[in-house]
């Protein structure tokens, strides 16, 4: 369930493109628009007297009375808490680029569609209730909110290809657990208790990681019983 609604304005010239715009944002739940701006003095009338700023933009590049890029930069430079998500027909690579440069949200080429936005949409609030619940990240949670996938990779094997009996996401928190402690390393389970599994079901990944020499197993004698594995990453 969804209890916060994130205030959306829409930057566009065109009252068509800007109404479905309006109707495509809010079929997602969350998303409510406030705004519509049809040119660049709008919408800055509407940023310096709104009472509360909103979350997201949706930003047209082709605006009457702005050249170019320049109220991307405005906003950006003037308005740090506001994302912008860029929907245009301009396709040249280097306003695309400079987009990027600028930190956008998002850049969707025109015509707009719907589940592509809503998708972008949807990653927002994850995005957003990611940082309201947390302090600290670490770089597998962090790389999972910028959509980036890590890799183990096996010798001589494609990385997308893994046993039976392995999911990747575990795989993945394993491998963050051990580089936090790359010099002590861990036992089974301790790595058991850092990723909430079963002794036996952290030994089958660290063991699956030993094997493709990710990982390097040493046995730690202590003062009785048997010897110990303690696993360290490579």
């Amino acid at each position: 369930m969804i209890n916060k609604l994130y205030n959306v304005l829409i930057i566009e010239d065109d009252f068509r493109v800007a109404n479905i715009n309006k109707q495509f944002v809010e079929k997602v739940e969350g998303f409510q628009v406030v705004g519509i701006a049809k040119t660049g003095n709008e919408a800055r009338t509407y940023l310096e007297e709104a009472g509360v700023l909103p979350n997201l933009i949706l930003l047209d590049v082709y605006i009457p009375d702005v050249e170019g890029l320049d109220l991307m930069w405005d906003i950006r430079k003037r308005y740090h808490s506001i994302d912008i998500i860029m929907i245009t027909a301009a396709k040249e690579v280097e306003t695309i680029e400079q987009t990027l440069r600028g930190g956008i949200l998002d850049y969707i080429i025109k015509p707009i569609n719907f589940n592509r936005l809503k998708q972008t949409l949807e990653s927002y609030i994850e995005k957003q209730n990611r940082f309201e619940s947390k302090q600290e990240m670490t770089q597998v949670e962090l790389d999972t909110l910028r959509g980036i996938t890590a890799t183990v990779v096996e010798k001589g094997q494609k990385a997308s290809v893994l046993p039976k009996g392995i999911d990747r996401l575990t795989l993945e928190k394993i491998v963050s657990v051990l580089r936090e402690s790359y010099k002590e390393g861990f036992t089974a389970v301790e790595v058991g208790k850092e990723i909430g599994a079963s002794r036996s079901t952290a030994r089958r990944y660290l063991e699956y990681l030993v094997a493709i020499e990710q990982v390097k197993a040493e046995l730690i004698y202590g003062d009785v019983g048997r010897p110990e594995r303690r696993y360290v990453i490579t």
